[in-house]
């Protein structure tokens, strides 16, 4: 077992300070054993906790360190920018520089609109969403996240085609009933819905690729009916790509599968591990956000110059010659060699992977598409192998509904090595 004293230590202070001792509910580790780790640096592809444990790291910040921990070329354009100040409030060079980079590489959207986080971008995404359609209603998928915003942490309801109820104390239920929530890779239960409210709902929502939990890839056929429907009925398509933009694509899944949103929410990556998030789409839909519009959105740090900083020189790096090809090229051969292992020795246990995304499932399917197809009980394997893994070196989320993450600064070696003594856990685990 690794050593956690000073971890523990600032854990038992914290409790006196943050609810849960944490600023986020899944840092608490209440799905794992033991206390949170406390890190105190990060550099390439690794990370340092404050006992001075090393790990290798893939939860990357929970994804946006694309380029890995302290990349030279983004902390030196921090540091430039630094040297003017950290927050004007008011329009800077270098929010036109990083919107330009953006959207001179990404057909699918002509206007963006810088914030602070991806809850920020998808909760303005959905007020202009309903301010453009002049309809109220918007339908979301069970097993999709789409930040905490009242509307949105709704759990689906009993029936294909019912108003979902809240999943968070605090949130009206006259809210939830604005909210249809659906099972995802299910057509019958969109047309039933759209058949019942067609003139009441603004917008379908989904993560393209549902990263939130679980990875749950769906087919490309399912979002190409999710375009057609939404076209034939008047209602928009939100891709919320908080976690895919810039990450299996530099355009995302849009680019993945080459089909058109209507409306796009990115975060994450964009701010070079700062904190950034942004919506975007066509001039006449972003032409209802104000200053030109009637749809109010507004934010004292959006675009703020640090993070535009931050994200010129991180997205800069992908959009350099096969960078994404790369990427997954060795996140492939990487989930490929676990895989091979598990199949060889009958376990079950399966990585799921898209682009440099992975994730851990005990099961023995092919593909796992919706929330209903997660056992449970398998979160209790994924707790007992996050221990293993841990003690290892080996640095994930602390929790079995969470996806990894592959940075340009895990190199083949690094996760040739990492797969070897994934293997060996596996081992343990199944063989005791």
């Amino acid at each position: 077992m690794i050593n956690r004293q000073n971890s523990e230590q600032l854990f038992n202070k914290a409790k006196n300070l943050f609810p849960g001792g944490v600023n986020s509910p899944v840092r608490a580790f209440k799905s794992v054993d033991g206390v949170p780790l406390f890190i105190k640096k990060g550099d390439g592809c690794r990370i340092w906790d404050e006992d001075d444990n090393e790990f290798i790291d893939f939860c990357c910040s929970w994804g946006p360190l694309i380029l890995g921990h302290n990349n030279p070329k983004v902390r030196t354009k921090i540091e430039e920018t630094l040297q003017n100040g950290t927050s004007f409030g008011a329009p800077t060079k270098l929010e036109n520089e990083l919107g330009d980079l953006i959207l001179s590489n990404n057909r699918f959207i002509d206007k963006i609109r810088f914030v602070s986080s991806g809850t920020e971008a998808v909760m303005s995404g959905i007020r202009l969403a309903r301010g453009f359609t002049g309809r109220d209603k918007i339908i979301k998928f069970d097993g999709c996240y789409h930040g905490h915003a009242d509307s949105l942490l709704v759990k689906a309801g009993s029936g294909l085609a019912t108003f979902g109820t809240s999943s968070s104390a605090g949130v009206p239920e006259s809210f939830s009933k604005e909210t249809i929530v659906l099972p995802l890779n299910d057509e019958a239960a969109v047309n039933e819905a759209i058949s019942k409210y067609k003139d009441e709902i603004a917008c379908i929502i989904i993560e393209p690729i549902p990263a939130n939990n679980g990875l749950l890839i769906q087919t490309k056929e399912y979002l190409q009916f999710l375009r057609k429907v939404c076209t034939e009925n008047g209602i928009l398509l939100f891709f919320d790509e908080v976690i895919s933009g810039f990450r299996v694509a530099f355009s995302g899944a849009a680019e993945l599968y080459d089909i058109q949103p209507d409306i796009i929410s990115y975060g994450k990556i964009i701010g070079g591990g700062l904190p950034v998030g942004a919506y975007g789409a066509s001039n006449e839909i972003m032409n209802h956000i104000s200053p030109m519009g009637n749809v109010y959105q507004a934010g004292t740090l959006s675009g703020n110059p640090v993070a535009m900083a931050a994200g010129i020189a991180q997205l800069s790096e992908c959009l350099k010659n096969d960078f994404y090809t790369d990427q997954e090229a060795r996140t492939q051969a990487f989930v490929g060699k676990i895989n091979a292992h598990a199949a060889v020795k009958g376990y079950t246990f399966e990585m799921f992977s898209i682009g440099s995304i992975f994730w851990l499932a005990f099961s023995d399917s092919e593909a796992i598409r919706s929330a209903a197809e997660i056992r449970a009980e398998s979160m209790e394997d994924f707790k007992k192998l996050y221990a293993i893994l841990l003690d290892k070196g080996i640095y994930l989320g602390p929790s079995g509904y969470e996806v990894g993450f592959v940075s340009a600064a895990h190199t083949v070696e690094v996760l040739d090595q990492v797969a070897a003594d994934f293997c060996d856990a596996l081992d343990t685990l199944f063989q005791g």
